[in-house]
């Protein structure tokens, strides 16, 4: 109809009157573009608040994954403790905790991080749409965090392989069977490691595993090494906890939440 109009005046040479139909059909589309730009960035900044909201649930979930790595790796240490003072023939360790002992040392967790797909989902531009900086700060110190540094890898380590080259395999099985990595009766992902082992293995067997053991002295070194990786990796995990908590204040302190 506007175009109708305008093509008449044209004919009749009202250019008043088409410059103000002109202007009318420009305002229209540039009020349409704005809306249409404003409704879009409204969608994709409630989009980056869910996105907030769910980054909420893995926080408080990593930090209890922290609480009961740093359980599990603190018992695996008392293990390591009681192998150490087998080595060194201490009178008050028997040949069977010694060698439950060494295998329990070996026993590892690790954390199932990657801050590479949190970092693939918000994106640049879903971090933009924080507008609080303190907020988006936090979130872009945390989502460029390293996580490989409290990978499960970087506790394989030599003890851990060379240990279970000694011991007979089906004397590993019993530890396991018996005291193995046990799960939470709330179903929680996160394994714990009994504190001790009542597990009782043949006098004979325990004597030629012991023995074996301290026939390779170059294992304590190993010990030691591996109870420093875990060391590291514990201290690496406890700073991105507190970066993942302060986050969480960050998005709870923020009046806009993104």
């Amino acid at each position: 109809m506007i175009f109708r109009r305008a093509a008449a005046k044209l004919r009749a040479q009202d250019w008043l009157a088409i410059t103000i139909e002109l202007s009318i059909v420009i305002v229209g589309v540039f009020i349409g573009t704005w809306v249409a730009n404003w409704n879009e960035a409204r969608l994709e900044r409630q989009n980056t608040i869910r996105l907030l909201d769910q980054f909420k649930s893995e926080i408080r979930y990593q930090i209890a994954q922290y609480g009961f790595l740093n359980t599990y790796m603190a018992t695996t240490g008392n293990y390591a403790k009681v192998a150490l003072a087998g080595w060194q023939r201490q009178p008050q360790v028997s040949d069977n905790d010694f060698v439950i002992a060494a295998y329990q040392a070996s026993q590892v967790a690790g954390a199932a991080i990657n801050t590479q797909n949190w970092a693939s989902i918000f994106g640049s531009g879903q971090v933009q749409n924080i507008r609080d900086p303190q907020l988006r700060g936090r979130l872009i110190r945390t989502l460029s965090l390293d996580s490989s540094v409290i990978d499960y890898h970087q506790v394989q380590s030599d003890y851990r392989q060379h240990v279970r080259q000694v011991i007979p395999d089906d004397i590993q099985s019993a530890i396991r069977e018996r005291c193995g990595d046990r799960f939470q009766a709330d179903g929680s992902s996160a394994p714990f490691l009994p504190p001790t082992c009542d597990l009782v293995l043949p006098a004979d067997r325990a004597h030629a595993t012991a023995a074996a053991l301290r026939a390779h002295p170059e294992l304590v070194n190993d010990l030691n090494w591996h109870r420093s990786l875990v060391a590291t990796m514990l201290d690496q995990y406890r700073n991105y906890a507190t970066n993942l908590n302060e986050l969480g204040k960050a998005i709870d302190r923020s009046g806009q939440r993104g």
